[in-house]
């Protein structure tokens, strides 16, 4: 009682393919993989950003200009 069978599973997944398509789920598992590649892209350039030592900007210098 406290496990699905292979029968339940096989259920579940043919209800799954009807719901999103065949053609569907390959599409929406790249799209995850994107998610994750520009989630981690987008966390490297905040390390890289941290790294890097922040720039002062002399504001009387830009006035007597």
């Amino acid at each position: 009682m406290g496990s699905f069978s292979m029968w339940h599973w096989l259920i579940v997944l043919a209800i799954v393919l009807l719901l999103f398509g065949r053609g569907k789920i390959p599409e929406l598992m790249g799209d995850v993989a994107k998610g994750i590649k520009s989630f981690k892209k987008g966390m490297s350039d905040d390390d890289a950003d941290a790294s890097e030592p922040k720039k002062t900007v002399d504001h009387k210098a830009d006035e007597t200009k």
